[in-house]
């Protein structure tokens, strides 16, 4: 070799030094056999060190500089590395100015014959780092916001008309993530008539990019029934056409069910109101007529000396007396319903209850020949408070056979059925009849009669009904003039 050659590879040698000590990488070596250590000025600049400021030593790296929960991660790269292989981790290492940043290592090992050397490079990627560290936290929050709020985004490519779900959307659908659908079989999950409303939202936002937001039942792969809320929105190409549709699909049906249970609990508040109200009506009107009549009564006894004429006007006091205590008992057998509303429900089978108070009221019904038909086949039992349907059907067959045609045989009919998870009880007579158009609104009114019967108290109907509604039922009534009368009870 020539003393030129030696020169130029003297100045190859000092520009690759001078390169390596100006990239924005720190370079280093690892002597294996003797441990000494070589760290490039690079090395030093990207920690923000002056060379005099830090040991370059394998133990000052390890100790002072490296993070130590990175540390395992850092000796297995360079150790368990097979030769003139590389490897690349992500470790933390301690700089002058900012503390720990991240950093990307590159380290590779080389056998020589004079000694085994491991080789590396350092990168500065704290930034990188965390951008992408916030972009997997924001996703993670993301993903964690979606199953708590139980929502899903969704997207279709308008040209296949194929759907993409999120994680949270396969949970929605209660399918495997594998699974993919089409648009189509996405609005196979709908309840009709929700189905077709989706079909026409896609289509109309297809066409017209018009946005969709519904609120619709919907069925899962698993036959379950809720609600969701599916929302999208075009995604438009240059030309000002629907390309894509995305949007979200949420799972609301707790939110459904509380609004529903909601307006129940409201519905029943102001029932429940109207009912206080009424009866408070009837407490002031009922007992001021008694105690009006009674303090007239008993002035006029105090006016009058002939003993014939007391014995009249007390004995009007009686009446009036027996007529306040009556009124009393009644009263308090509708406070009984308002109390008796927090017993346990048990389950109760109509037709023991039902014989057992035909067989009370068996002289009544031998004495009309009335015919007696019941069929429970389609609810034999319910769970309800076992006293009010004892008393709700000894009222109806008691009103059934007070208010029969004298002129035909009473033909009473009581039924029980389950309609849309309610259960109903129907009871229907042949009987007088109750004229709707003059009286329909007074039907359960307290001590309202319609027919000329002196047994007729006009309370019976007014405790049915209450003991119904207080656990949650209504009470209709279909009636005719000289046919007929039938009672629609809705239990629960």
């Amino acid at each position: 070799m020539s003393l030129n050659q030696d020169h130029d590879m003297q100045n190859s040698g000092s520009q690759f030094t001078h390169v390596i000590n100006h990239i924005n990488a720190g370079i280093w070596e690892f002597n294996i056999n003797t441990g000494e250590v070589k760290w490039s000025e690079g090395f030093y600049r990207l920690l923000g060190y002056e060379p005099a400021e830090i040991e370059c030593s394998y133990s000052s790296f390890y100790e002072q500089l490296l993070y130590h929960g990175d540390r395992k991660l850092f000796v297995k790269s360079t150790n368990e590395r097979s030769p003139n292989n590389s490897s690349t981790v992500q470790i933390r290492i301690l700089t002058r100015d900012h503390g720990y940043q991240w950093f990307e290592n590159t380290s590779w090992r080389i056998d020589e014959p004079a000694a085994s050397k491991i080789y590396g490079a350092i990168v500065n990627i704290h930034e990188y780092k965390l951008a992408g560290l916030e972009s997997e936290r924001k996703d993670m929050l993301f993903s964690e916001t979606g199953k708590i709020a139980k929502l899903a985004l969704w997207e279709i490519d308008v040209n296949s008309m194929t759907l993409s779900l999120s994680g949270e959307g396969y949970d929605i659908f209660e399918l495997n993530s594998q699974v993919r659908l089409t648009a189509e079989e996405m609005a196979s999950f709908f309840e009709p008539p929700g189905r077709d409303e989706v079909t026409a939202a896609i289509g109309n936002i297809v066409r017209l990019c018009k946005p969709f937001d519904l609120e619709l039942p919907f069925r899962t792969a698993r036959n379950r029934l809720i609600w969701v809320k599916i929302k999208a929105l075009p995604i438009i190409d240059n030309y000002g056409k629907c390309e894509r549709i995305r949007g979200i699909i949420q799972d609301i049906d707790y939110i459904k069910k509380g609004q529903a249970a909601l307006q129940e609990s409201l519905d029943l508040t102001n029932d429940q109101n109207k009912r206080l109200q009424n009866f408070a009506y009837i407490v002031s009107h009922n007992l001021r007529s008694h105690t009006g009549n009674l303090k007239f009564m008993v002035d006029l006894f105090k006016e009058t000396a002939q003993k014939s004429e007391r014995d009249e006007i007390f004995e009007h006091i009686r009446s009036i007396s027996d007529n306040l205590n009556g009124t009393v008992k009644h009263l308090e057998e509708i406070v009984k319903i308002q109390t008796e509303i927090g017993k346990d429900r048990k389950v109760v089978e109509f037709e023991p209850v039902f014989k057992s108070i035909a067989g009370a009221l068996a002289s009544n019904i031998d004495e009309l020949d009335a015919k007696i038909e019941y069929d429970f086949s389609r609810l034999p039992a319910i769970n309800y408070i076992p006293a009010y349907l004892e008393s709700i059907l000894q009222n109806l067959l008691t009103n059934s056979l007070k208010y029969y045609q004298p002129h035909r045989r009473p033909i009473i009919k009581c039924t029980t059925f389950e309609n849309e998870q309610h259960a109903y009880l129907t009871f229907e007579d042949n009987g007088k009849g109750i004229d709707m158009k003059r009286f329909g609104d007074q039907v359960f009114g307290m001590y309202k009669t319609f027919h000329q019967n002196p047994d007729a108290q006009g309370i019976g109907l007014f405790i049915t009904r209450n003991q119904v509604e207080s656990l949650g039922g209504s009470i209709d009534v279909e009636s005719t003039v000289n046919v007929g009368t039938k009672f629609i009870i809705r239990l629960n």
